[in-house]
């Protein structure tokens, strides 16, 4: 008896949002996945990456054994690079270092940024990036010996900005926990974005730095609403309890800043206030935002994932997105990829600004020292006599 077959195309170009929903150059790739086969995932899709030259898709052949499929469960495989500090020279974010202890996040933000460094991989963008994640055990010892080269000078590194540090993995990996005994003990300064209370574990390394100004924590807080985050961040913290993080964070004395992020206009917009305001009851004392931003494939699994939930918003949502991107999905030119262009751009980042000034945010910006660094002995290096 025939099983589920696996069928081979070159890869399909991608379709523009503005087409007809399911108009497809090849209509029998059927990329969606079987609601109960991604349960508790972000993306609706698994197709192949772009890089791929073709691209596989399971069809039923008449017997019904697609019901057989398993559902997609997370595994770990381990990332051997050699180095774990990643540079980078964009003009318009403040750092110029960052780690990312895992590649992929469980987390399943449907609109995550970094889905499409995935397809570096090999993988698939989409259900992929969440269930097939790569750990760096080895990153707190390739960090030590990065810090012990002769020529390097400490800045500070950002670490959470391509995907979280804190996703569920982390409990058992304890990858960052280790990172952050590395940069405790160097006396180098640290940034980190997370949506996960996962991150208050670590309070006890954290407090200790953040009173040499060592140590800063950005919270992601994209809605109050319970059933909006579980569908569109599966896996990530409740937004209640990121908001105790940031309660425990700031009562330890450890800089906390809560990102409104992403901004996505006629889903989360009208929340941008609220959210602000339960911030600074928890204690928080800076802010910060950015707007929804759709490179590559992210493009696609968004509007996939807008069609299965909000299929009444799709249109007014990628019709305001155009707007605050210059006719485009999305524009990445630097500067104003972050917060976009256009009068409803403008109009966000008012209320924004307004509803800080209100709450008494962002009257002083906290700013991390590197005077404090001392380079970790390398092996085999001679003690100093003085």
């Amino acid at each position: 008896m025939s099983r589920a077959s696996s069928h081979a195309l070159k890869h399909p170009p991608v379709t523009a949002p503005s087409e007809p929903a399911g108009a497809t150059p090849f209509p029998e790739l059927a990329v969606g996945i079987e609601r109960q086969r991604r349960r508790g995932r972000g993306a609706q899709s698994n197709q192949s990456g772009r890089f791929e030259a073709e691209a596989r898709v399971a069809f039923d052949d008449g017997w019904q054994s697609l019901d057989d499929l398993p559902p997609f469960k997370t595994t770990v495989a381990l990332d051997t690079s050699r180095k774990v500090i990643t540079r980078n020279d964009s003009p318009d974010i403040g750092f110029d270092r960052s780690i990312n202890p895992y590649r992929g996040c469980e987390h399943g933000c449907v609109y995550c940024f970094a889905r499409p460094t995935h397809a570096f991989l090999g993988l698939s963008p989409g259900l992929d990036f969440e269930s097939k994640l790569l750990a760096k055990p080895d990153a707190p010892e390739l960090l030590e010996k990065e810090l012990a080269a002769p020529g390097y000078e400490p800045r500070m590194i950002a670490i959470g900005t391509n995907t979280d540090p804190y996703q569920p993995i982390e409990r058992e990996h304890k990858i960052m926990r280790g990172i952050l005994e590395v940069l405790d003990r160097a006396g180098h300064p640290v940034g980190i974005v997370t949506k996960s209370a996962l991150v208050t574990r670590d309070i006890d390394i954290l407090q200790r730095m953040a009173k040499r100004n060592l140590a800063k924590v950005a919270i992601s807080v994209t809605t109050l609403d319970a059933k909006l985050a579980r569908t569109m961040e599966p896996r990530a913290s409740t937004p209640p309890k990121r908001l105790e993080a940031l309660r425990q964070l700031s009562a330890a004395g450890i800089p906390a800043t809560v990102m409104v992020a992403p901004i996505i206009p006629a889903l989360n917009d009208s929340e941008i206030e609220r959210i602000l305001d339960a911030a600074a009851h928890a204690g928080v004392k800076e802010a910060s935002y950015v707007l929804l931003r759709l490179p590559l494939e992210v493009r696609d699994l968004f509007r996939e994932w807008l069609m299965a939930n909000y299929p009444d918003r799709y249109r007014h949502v990628f019709t305001l997105i155009r707007d605050m991107r210059g006719g485009r999905d999305y524009d990445s030119q630097w500067g104003t990829r972050m917060k976009g262009t256009g009068p409803m751009a403008w109009m966000i980042g008012r209320r924004f600004e307004i509803a800080c000034e209100k709450l008494g945010l962002n009257k002083r910006r906290s700013k991390l020292t590197t005077d404090h660094f001392i380079k970790p002995k390398r092996n085999g290096q001679q003690l100093s006599l003085f």
